[in-house]
């Protein structure tokens, strides 16, 4: 419980317990859940309910094959989602969110949806404002270029 507190307090801003909340492991562990651009797609394509992986694909748009079957994995293994096989021919099976995956999905994910939604627009601008960062140029590299050698 004291631990839970400790991350509340420091979202807050509290800043008795800010180094507590960096250095707290299950920060680093939520933050990871959207490191993966294609995690937080796949568990909103689900918040609707169970789904087939064809479906899933066909709905996303854009995923690959390979992609999706690696987010799949990694959502599995963070119990986010569950695989439930079914007897019978051909072979069908589904995912779907846990209850984990479900407050994941209504919460934090939900919020982030609806902050897209106001200041998505604003984002997009800024981004497309911003100067394009410059190639990282080894510095002896950028001397012998600056006295036209290779």
């Amino acid at each position: 419980m004291r631990d839970r507190q400790v991350i509340i307090a420091g979202m807050s801003g509290n800043q008795d317990h800010r180094a507590e909340l960096v250095a707290d492991c299950r920060v680093r562990a939520v933050t990871d859940l959207f490191a993966h651009t294609w995690d937080p797609v796949v568990l909103a394509a689900l918040r609707s309910g169970p789904r087939r992986r064809g479906d899933l694909r066909a709905d996303i748009g854009g995923v690959s094959d390979k992609v999706l079957t690696e987010a799949l994995h990694r959502l599995l293994a963070h119990g986010l989602i569950e695989r439930h096989r079914f007897a019978q021919a051909p072979p069908r099976v589904e995912y779907g969110l846990t209850r984990l995956g479900a407050s994941l999905v209504g919460g934090p994910l939900k919020a982030m949806g609806e902050w897209i939604l106001d200041h998505g627009d604003d984002l997009l601008a800024a981004q497309d404002a911003a100067p394009t960062p410059r190639a990282a140029v080894p510095p002896d590299r950028e001397l012998s270029n600056r006295r036209g050698r290779r």
